[in-house]
């Protein structure tokens, strides 16, 4: 049996190195300039986080080589290269059987669609599962216990996933049916993990921190309910676990995003400082196009795609959020 990890960033490479002995063969793809001389040599990155992968596991820019004979195609690029990336594997000539199971967590600016909703635009007949939850890279790398949700509304696809990334004392799978929910859980998360390492950084203590991911988790929950999940599912691995997790974890990116800008540094310099991918940038402006179509505050995610989009100081952040008309607390 063959996977394939389309995109060689921390997420991808280490989904790699955890299911190599899964697979009969595993191969990564990436683009040329995504692929360093050490990856291709030594099949090692150290950068933004160190992966040693086996030997055997094969790398190449060969997008029709990669998928060939795949049974599991990981779906691991940036929300943004999802589309672009779907319209390559048209032409590479992947197999209405191969299984895309994405691993990529947001929303596509512009159109607001989740990123299933992208594929089946450019894949309409293939298979697809969703793969989300609290699974911080760096500690997967240090073999430390998580657990996911594989989402799809077929349960027979859901359950062959399942079973054929699930690893033992490892990365624990669980399946779901609720595609929006787990989604949107997975999404919208990393808007409240920026709030996170915002609130950390101006050393807003730890009853704002309650604050801010419950009235965080309660946008979440809005939002995604009006779009059609089921609340349980927001309360499950791939929105409340994954949201503890990345708002409490220096090693999210997102958290880092927020902890330099609670700093008062600039986004500009956060992400090439950063170096890497961190979904909830983008995220934070998709969220608010989506609430404003649905009718919906979400003044959290407001504060932050402020925080990201413009001049305003962190303290003016803080003010903003916490002189708000007096309401009735609601969740959903």
């Amino acid at each position: 049996m063959k996977l394939t990890v389309l995109g060689p960033g921390c997420w991808g490479l280490t989904l790699a190195w955890l299911l190599t002995d899964n697979f009969d063969k595993v191969c990564v793809w990436g683009r040329t300039q995504d692929l360093s001389e050490d990856l291709l040599k030594n099949k090692h990155c150290s950068k933004p986080l160190e992966v040693q992968l086996r030997s055997d596991v094969e790398i190449t820019d060969d997008l029709s080589y990669a998928i060939k004979d795949a049974e599991i195609i990981l779906s691991v690029v940036a929300t943004g290269g999802v589309r672009p990336v779907c319209e390559q594997l048209k032409q590479a000539g992947i197999e209405p059987n191969q299984i895309i199971v994405n691993a990529s967590k947001g929303i596509e600016l512009g159109t607001l669609k989740r990123m299933s909703e992208v594929i089946k635009d450019v894949l309409p007949n293939q298979k697809l599962a969703i793969l989300s939850g609290p699974t911080l890279a760096k500690e997967v790398l240090m073999g430390k216990p998580t657990a996911a949700s594989v989402a799809c509304e077929d349960e027979e696809i859901a359950k062959y996933v399942q079973q054929a990334l699930n690893v033992p004392n490892k990365f624990r799978l669980y399946t779901n049916k609720d595609v929006i929910g787990v989604e949107l859980g997975g999404s919208l998360k990393n808007v409240i993990a920026i709030a996170s390492g915002f609130a950390h950084a101006m050393d807003l203590g730890d009853n704002c921190m309650g604050t801010l991911l419950a009235r965080g988790m309660a946008e979440i929950v809005r939002v995604s309910v009006k779009l059609g999940a089921k609340p349980s599912t927001l309360y499950g691995l791939s929105g409340m676990g994954d949201l503890i997790a990345t708002c409490s974890s220096p090693m999210s990116r997102n958290y880092t995003v927020g902890s330099m800008l609670g700093k008062g540094k600039k986004i500009d310099d956060i992400l090439s400082e950063l170096g890497s991918v961190a979904e909830g940038v983008k995220t934070s402006k998709a969220v608010c196009d989506l609430a404003k179509k649905l009718g919906e505050e979400v003044p959290v995610s407001s504060a932050i795609y402020e925080a990201v989009y413009t001049d305003i100081t962190p303290q003016e952040v803080l003010s903003k959020l916490m002189n708000r008309k007096l309401k009735g607390e609601e969740v959903y």
